[in-house]
């Protein structure tokens, strides 16, 4: 600035002009496969349920839209195989919170061999059609594993629609599904052990054999590691999981108890995979299985319950994603033979194997259906086949498109089973006492209550029990309903009549044409306007009350037919208010006698 001029930089007259910097990316790989996913998964979705169609169809052909197949914007598949993981876990984990471990040892009797038995029948059936093909044993021998293991999400998802998951046979199907991810993590291991005495085409490489040794080294480290995982998280996992969580609850602060649930379902999932060579899944299960033994554990479920349907959601665009619709022309016999094996062929063995253990035929039936399919330990095994050289890469898409249409065709075969449900019901009634009885609440309504001029509640937790305890004392006759079986047995033996399971299923059982008053003491707001509306149209003159925690439920529950809504957050002020107005006038008096 010598002649009281600013001075000019000696930058490039291009830059002075004009900003040449790079424009900042409007997306990333990540956001595009996420929102493009769930937004188109959404989409079809609601058509699906428009057309009474399960939704799990319309997130299954968002994927395929957006997969590499089909023109278009293109999602990266290894980024949705990614969250879809994270789906997988969370799912688990959900379950283990509901499932606990005195629930899983009481049906290993039927678990254990059963899925022992259904695959080694599923694997014949693939090996045989394999065969057929020409494909040598070794390619046969992977894709008949691959054709026997069930989904995991598909499985629960079904399950927990049709509130199952707590019932007899839902036990039944959730151990077995145990069983089976943890022989496919045993054959994860030891087919790479076994891998190096086959060629490439799949014969077993003459003059060599795999050494006994190998093998047994190879199995004997995979038990060890997974009785490993299993002591540590029945011993240390036991102890300090729940601890974790109610120390983080007492903290007070809601996000970093939610924050917390998340840390424990992906940090053990994780930890058990790379420390313990255990599945994901399985971690996230057994993490579930031990916080289910907390008081907090149905807090937990509901705050993990967002991500774990949003990332489940991804789990089936990421399937559809590697769906080539050409192979149903292409190999349209094979596929159909493929499907036949997942839905027929291994659906009849696991029906022969549970009605051998004298279950009743509605549960063997029910388990049958809930394994029709394959899922995300197929597509892993049938990877590995590939890669080592065991399987053709037709064998894979073959595992693809059966996947695909084995999950499309499960809703229907639920649908059927609902169908079938009154002749299952005389089925049973006429086999009398030659079958064990499955004494478990199902998803079926029970028999409708012979009372009448009595008052109806809704949820026993930690607001319902304290109703429950006052409506007791009413002159009134008391029902109530609850999810939770352990919540309707306690209420049972205070003398209180209990009906367990999903009110929105089971609320005809109540008899509310004949009743006071219901009251709705669930916290979730969407279910409760959902069971309102239901008893509005059983009784239009019924008093219903609800709980909520801002105005704009309590709009969104009046609107449904609520008589009144209890703000939360009011009544909390109110008695504030009070024992503030009564504490001053203590004062005062204090004040005058002084």
């Amino acid at each position: 600035m010598l002649d009281g001029r600013p001075r000019t930089p000696d930058w490039p007259i291009e830059l002075l002009q004009e900003d040449r910097r790079p424009e900042m990316p409007h997306h990333t790989p990540l956001i595009g496969t996420i929102v493009v996913g769930l937004v188109l998964a959404f989409l079809l979705g609601a058509v699906a349920n428009r057309l009474r169609v399960s939704p799990l169809v319309g997130y299954l052909l968002a994927g395929v839209l957006v997969g590499p197949y089909t023109p278009g914007f293109v999602a990266d598949q290894a980024l949705a195989a990614d969250l879809a993981e994270i789906g997988v876990i969370l799912l688990m984990f959900g379950v283990g919170l509901h499932f606990s471990f005195r629930d899983l040892m009481g049906v290993r009797a039927i678990a254990v061999p059963g899925a022992l038995a259904q695959i080694g029948a599923a694997t014949l059936m693939g090996l045989g059609l394999s065969t057929l093909l020409g494909w040598r044993f070794g390619g046969g021998i992977v894709f008949g594993l691959a054709l026997s293991v069930a989904s995991t999400v598909v499985l629960l998802r079904a399950l927990q629609e049709r509130r199952l998951v707590t019932s007899s046979r839902g036990r039944i199907a959730v151990g077995w599904l145990v069983v089976e991810d943890i022989v496919m993590v045993l054959t994860l291991v030891l087919l790479p052990a076994l891998a190096p005495y086959l060629d490439t085409s799949g014969d077993i490489v003459p003059g060599f054999a795999p050494r006994p040794s190998d093998i047994a080294l190879a199995l004997a480290m995979t038990v060890l590691k997974i009785s490993a995982f299993f002591l540590v998280m029945l011993i240390v996992g036991r102890r300090y999981i729940p601890w974790v969580l109610h120390h983080v609850a007492h903290s007070g602060s809601r996000e970093l108890f939610r924050l917390s649930v998340l840390a424990i379902a992906l940090g053990v999932a994780y930890g058990a995979a790379e420390l313990f060579g255990v599945s994901f899944a399985l971690g996230a299960f057994f993490a579930g299985m031990i916080l289910s033994e907390s008081e907090l554990s149905q807090q937990a479920a509901a705050e993990s319950l967002p991500l774990r349907d949003a990332f489940a959601v991804l789990f089936f665009v990421s399937v559809g994603m590697l769906f080539d619709p050409s192979i149903l022309l292409r190999e349209a016999l094979p596929v159909a033979a493929t499907v036949l094996i997942i839905v027929v062929g291994k659906s009849m063995a696991a029906l022969a194997i549970v009605l051998a253990f004298r279950y009743p035929f509605g549960t063997a039936l029910t388990v049958a259906v809930s394994l029709a399919q394959i899922g995300e330990f197929s597509f892993i095994l049938a990877g590995l086949g590939v890669n080592l050289g065991l399987l053709p890469e037709r064998g894979r898409d073959l595992v693809l498109a059966g996947a695909l249409l084995s999950i499309m065709l499960n809703p229907l075969l639920f649908a059927g089973l609902e169908w079938l449900k009154p002749w299952i019901e005389r089925r049973e009634a006429a086999a009398g006492d030659t079958q064990q009885r499955d004494t478990e609440p199902e998803a079926g309504a029970p028999a409708v209550t012979t009372l009448s001029g009595h008052n109806v509640l809704i949820g026993a937790g930690r607001v319902g029990a304290r109703v429950a305890e006052a409506l007791q004392r009413s002159a009134a006759p008391l029902l109530v309903i609850d999810e939770k079986e352990e919540t309707a047995a306690k209420l049972r033996s205070n003398g209180m009549e209990v009906m367990a399971g999903n009110a929105m299923l089971i609320l005809k059982s109540a008899n509310l044409p004949e009743a006071r008053m219901l009251l709705v003491a669930i916290p979730d707001t969407f279910e409760a306007g959902q069971i309102i509306a239901q008893a509005r149209a059983m009784n239009p003159e019924l008093q219903i009350f609800a709980r909520a925690h801002s105005d704009a439920e309590a709009d969104h529950l009046r609107s449904y037919g609520a008589s009144g809504v209890v703000l939360g957050e009011q009544e909390i002020a109110t008695a504030m208010i009070e024992q503030f107005a009564r504490a001053e006038a203590e004062l005062s008096r204090s004040a005058k006698d002084a």
